[in-house]
């Protein structure tokens, strides 16, 4: 496993099969604050993650913000599109918050940006022990190297298209819809 963690494009080039990683924050990388109570970024798991799931991808983790996703504006959705246009792989996961994670994926679809890129995420933080984080992010890795040029989310074992998905509240789960996002 080659992982490097970066903040900008080393400009070397990148070995056939590479898989970048853009960082967001979300549910994945909170953490619990025992002063105050509350969950609060401080860096990503991304590198603990991919070294505990035994990653034998070539990956690069590369760190675009630590936000949750309800903070999320149009200008941080436009940040992730230009990272993931100006990104040298044409194989990206990106880890981001469930609660706006579609309307993300809607706004990469719209870009059409010629790549695979999965979304993924977390229901519990990865720093709770008992997180599907893990999961999801090796399923996100896999799916990333073998579906077409597209954007999905990939949750729970499954992948969706970015117009063809919602995220069940009542049962905390992604769904395929009809079409359009919800």
């Amino acid at each position: 496993m080659s992982v490097m963690v970066q903040t900008a494009s080393s400009g070397t080039p990148i070995p056939e099969g590479q898989v970048r990683v853009l960082v967001t924050g979300g549910t994945f990388d909170k953490e619990y604050d025992e002063l105050t109570g509350t969950l609060r970024f401080a860096e990503t798991h991304l590198p603990e993650m991919l070294r505990r799931g035994r990653c034998m991808l070539d990956v690069v983790v590369e760190g675009l913000m630590m936000i949750d996703s309800l903070d999320m504006t149009h200008a941080h959705r436009q940040r992730i599109v230009e990272a993931c246009r100006v990104a040298p792989e044409r194989h990206l996961v990106i880890t981001h918050g469930t609660d706006t994670m579609v309307e993300t994926a809607l706004q990469l679809d719209a870009a059409q940006l010629g790549k695979v890129i999965v979304l993924t995420g977390a229901m519990v933080p990865y720093a709770f022990g008992s997180s599907d984080g893990l999961f999801n992010l090796g399923s996100a890795l896999s799916f990333v190297q073998v579906l077409p040029p597209g954007v999905y989310v990939a949750m729970n074992g499954r992948y969706f298209t970015a117009d063809r998905v919602r995220k069940n509240r009542d049962v905390g789960v992604f769904e395929e819809t009809a079409g359009e996002g919800a």
